[in-house]
């Protein structure tokens, strides 16, 4: 049996989706609403870690 290895990287936030919101608006509100290529990887990786602490929701059948 052969297993594919995904290449998505996880991201395990110890914050609420909230706190990580905050320092998202934040980062955009230092930047003067545009990004360096260094604030752009900070960015990347903080929605990341939005989208992993954000609940997620269900499904109906």
């Amino acid at each position: 049996m052969l297993h594919s290895m995904s290449t998505t990287v996880e991201t395990v936030s110890d914050r609420s989706a909230d706190e990580v919101n905050e320092e998202i608006r934040a980062l955009w509100l230092r930047s003067g609403g545009t990004l360096s290529v260094e604030q752009r990887e900070e960015y990347r990786r903080l929605v990341l870690e939005w989208a992993a602490a954000a609940p997620q929701p269900l499904h109906a059948a």
